[in-house]
């Protein structure tokens, strides 16, 4: 396949974003301790996304398990680099945690600098499940499924847009694998979160793009977006007769979307025990777990060890994807 260049815009921008949080005084205010104190999950992700659907449908649930209130929020900007900068800055007491996703083992290999190392400077804690991916375009394209989006492709170059995420995201990278895989091209319209994105999908501004499948299915659902394929390996019970990419002609695409927990760097033994054996009661809840099986997620909470390795293997593999697609930061 043709290798593909792809440049990232970062800039003043993001430097003064994140450099604002990391001094931000008032970071981890909102809960001083550990056990008994008020709980900020902070999620670096816009609302409407993915990882958003669940934290809010775990909600609830998280709060029973900690016997205390667990305050969700949403950071979002520089590819998740300001939410994690801010759990990064808390304290390492189990009161400020981050709900994180591929983009945080993606972004040292897209951005030049990082504010902090995404290995070092945090405890991971578990890696909860995965979410499909699905492909998507507005009902206005022509096309049903991949040899009809390909074919188009092919016979329009550059004539179609793409959105995504955010520049250098796992909603990107998971595009241009695609266009990769195919040998089609287009032309790639970044957004800040994915809500924004829904918006122009749904509206016709950008024809295409890769969502989460819980993020996208009522807009499935209405027929306001149509669905391509999955992007994993294996179809979803949540739409068993959607098929993937993978058996429509494109056999080595697979991108699934993960997440997990983490908090500071430094957390104690026992307080990274009791906030893993919290989030693990509150997603294995039959609540949850119902709620997770609607959404088409797939819930197995991970040991902290086993965490910290994927977190590894995961930044290694993405490093590779990175280089393949020649992803660069402007």
């Amino acid at each position: 396949m043709h290798p593909r260049r792809i440049l990232l815009k970062s800039g003043l921008a993001l430097a003064a974003t994140v450099a604002a949080v990391l001094a931000a005084p008032g970071i981890g205010a909102l809960a001083q301790g550990g056990a008994g104190k008020p709980v900020r999950l902070i999620l670096p992700i816009s609302a409407g996304s993915g990882v958003d659907a669940i934290a809010r449908a775990a909600g609830p649930a998280l709060g029973k398990a900690f016997g205390q209130p667990v305050v969700i929020e949403n950071l979002p900007g520089a590819g998740g680099i300001t939410g994690a900068a801010a759990v990064v800055k808390a304290q390492p007491d189990g009161s400020t945690l981050g709900l994180v996703s591929n983009n945080h083992v993606i972004n040292p290999s897209v951005f030049r600098t990082m504010p902090f190392d995404a290995i070092k400077d945090i405890t991971p804690i578990s890696v909860l499940g995965s979410t499909p991916l699905v492909l998507v375009v507005n009902p206005k394209v022509p096309a049903k499924n991949v040899k009809e989006l390909v074919a188009l492709l092919k016979a329009k170059p550059d004539g179609y847009n793409y959105a995504s995420s955010g520049n250098g995201t796992i909603i990107q990278l998971a595009a241009e694998m695609f266009l990769d895989e195919a040998g089609v091209s287009a032309r790639h319209v970044p957004y800040k979160g994915t809500g924004p994105m829904m918006n122009d999908l749904i509206a016709g501004q950008v024809e295409m793009g890769v969502v989460a499948l819980n993020a996208v299915a009522p807009h499935l659902k209405a027929g306001t977006l149509r669905a391509i394929g999955l992007c994993g390996d294996k179809r979803s019970a949540a739409a068993p007769d959607l098929p993937t990419i993978a058996e429509q002609g494109l056999p080595r695409y697979n991108v699934a979307g993960w997440f997990a927990v983490i908090g500071p760097a430094g957390m104690p033994p026992a307080e990274v025990k009791r906030v893993h054996d919290a989030f693990a009661r509150a997603f294995t809840s039959p609540e949850v777990l119902e709620a997770m099986k609607k959404q088409g997620t797939m819930i197995d909470p991970g040991t902290p060890e086993a965490a910290a390795s994927f977190f590894r293997s995961e930044a290694t593999r993405y490093a590779a994807l990175v280089k393949r697609a020649n992803v660069k930061v402007e």
